[in-house]
């Protein structure tokens, strides 16, 4: 039986889905130092860190859709989880898990 391609495993999966201590957010300026700032789904701007085993391996831009699990010690601060594809964002606005509004005042951020 031949083995399935990265696409097709990749297809089938769902997206993360946010959990306790976690918020979805925008990136919307970088920082610098693996820092950036990014606009959450929840209204605030948070400043978030890219830990060490994404650095390298998840390359993030200005407008990317985050999840980041908030720091216990300081909820104005976070850890970016994972980040999103165009289809695992279609996919939270038809969960409405995200909207349509946020999307747009993200964009609008630049």
């Amino acid at each position: 039986m031949p083995k399935k391609s990265r696409e097709e495993k990749e297809l089938s999966k769902e997206p993360l889905l946010p959990g306790e201590g976690e918020v979805i957010c925008g990136v919307t300026k970088f920082l610098g130092a693996n820092y950036l700032l990014a606009r959450c789904n929840d209204g605030e701007e948070r400043k978030i860190r890219i830990p060490g085993k994404m650095r390298r391996k998840e390359w993030l831009r200005e407008g990317d859709i985050i999840l980041v699990s908030l720091w216990d010690i300081d909820p104005r601060r976070g850890d970016v989880v994972c980040r999103y594809s165009s289809d695992d964002i279609e996919k939270l606005l038809e969960m409405k898990i995200i909207t349509k509004e946020f999307l747009d005042a993200l964009s609008g951020a630049f």
